[in-house]
């Protein structure tokens, strides 16, 4: 998401600046070139030569007569995007003052001048971010046009968002925004259903499809409201279930729930994604723990249909279907059976066996053909996403002629 962006990235003299050999790691793990700016401040906390090691480029420590500033974020400058991680209190209002008395507020000032993306992770105690001030500088600085990654609000202090949160809006800055405008639903996870106070029926889904696509539609530029049932039984993996703050999430339980809130959230929605594995049927759950030891013998009854639902309540909404089947032979034609029962934009055509794992191989399956992609969840999320950026367009392209 971010391959070849290049990132100057500053650093401001919050005790959060310890992170910042961590953040470079990842940013240039995503594919990203960094260049690192330090004010007085960071310094102190945070050794030039540590940002330099962690970045493979010297650091910019002063203004000399290189006009450092320019050269990295000046109209014709290096820099595709300044990200300032940590951004103290002290560093966002002199940004929003123009005052330039580090490298890092004045490389600020020259993106600002120059039109460069510039996107800023504060990082304080709490009651400095409550500063009526610090607020009121951050909301001029947002008129401008600069992104701001919302802090975590833990322990009396405003902590400096995740990496992956910070990540994913230099992507968002940086990267071609075709869903701009637009409010995108995504569904995502497994649902369960209570067989008795302990017990559920569910399945095998983790949910990751899901949220790359809706991390890759918000890097595009949309609003995105995530509908997200549990994950399914799976062997334990730290980190399997990213933060999420760049979506409105919705936790859901049941397939009721998920169907509930779904018709809920698209009333206002520009395209449903309903990548959720929603469960084809339903029981009755018991009030009390079922006796173990003796044969037992559950009434199954069919779910009502997601998509279903959705399309009879919205008849002109975009939605893109998913078709998960174990017959590799029969998965195309029946997603194409999907697509002209509940008339999508497009079906997504996935092989059962790759559930839980870290790559996936889908077919797109539109009315005009197919096409084939395989890869990282997360390049499939890409995928998915760009089709629905392309599909919206053609409706608008359509509806404008």
């Amino acid at each position: 998401m971010l391959s070849g962006v290049n990132v100057a990235l500053g650093v401001s003299g919050s005790i959060a600046a310890v992170k910042v050999v961590e953040l470079a790691h990842e940013l240039r793990r995503r594919g990203a070139n960094v260049r690192g700016v330090m004010t007085p401040g960071a310094q102190g906390i945070v050794h030039p030569w540590s940002v330099e090691f962690a970045t493979e480029n010297p650091v910019v420590t002063e203004l000399t007569g290189r006009v450092e500033h320019v050269e990295l974020c000046g109209r014709d400058g290096w820099a595709d995007a300044l990200l300032i991680a940590p951004a103290t209190a002290n560093t966002v209002g002199k940004i929003a003052a123009a005052v330039d008395d580090t490298p890092v507020t004045t490389c600020a000032t020259t993106a600002l001048g120059a039109d460069v993306p510039v996107v800023i992770a504060p990082a304080m105690h709490e009651p400095m971010y409550d500063h009526p001030g610090v607020l009121d500088a951050i909301e001029r600085v947002e008129e401008w046009g600069v992104e701001f990654v919302s802090p975590r609000i833990e322990e009396g202090k405003a902590k400096l968002a995740s990496q992956d949160a910070i990540a994913l809006d230099v992507a968002r800055a940086t990267t071609p925004t075709p869903l701009s405008g637009s409010h995108v639903v995504v569904t995502s996870g497994a649902t369960s259903e209570a067989i008795d106070p302990i017990r559920v029926l569910t399945n095998r889904s983790s949910g990751r499809t899901g949220r790359e696509i809706a991390r890759a539609c918000y890097a595009r530029g949309a609003r995105v409201t995530l509908v997200h049932g549990p994950v399914g039984p799976r062997p334990p993996k730290e980190g399997s279930i990213d933060p999420l703050p760049y979506v409105d999430l919705r936790s859901v339980e049941s397939a009721e729930e998920m169907r509930e809130t779904t018709l809920d959230v698209t009333v206002e929605a520009d395209a449903l994604v309903s990548a959720a594995a929603v469960g084809d049927y339903t029981v009755e759950a018991t009030g009390e723990k079922i006796r173990s030891g003796r044969e037992l013998t559950l009434a199954l009854e069919p779910a009502p249909k997601l998509v279903d639902a959705v399309r009879e309540a919205h008849p002109e909404l975009p939605i893109v279907g998913f078709k998960a089947e174990t017959d590799t032979e029969g998965m195309v034609e029946a997603a194409r059976g999907l697509l002209r029962r509940v008339d999508l934009e497009f079906v997504v055509a996935n092989d059962a066996s790759v559930m839980g794992k870290d790559d996936t191989r889908v077919r797109i399956v539109r009315k005009r053909g197919t096409k084939r992609y395989a890869g990282s969840k997360a390049e499939i999320g890409a995928r998915i996403a760009d089709e629905l950026a392309s599909a919206l367009g053609e409706n608008r392209g359509r509806s404008e002629g």
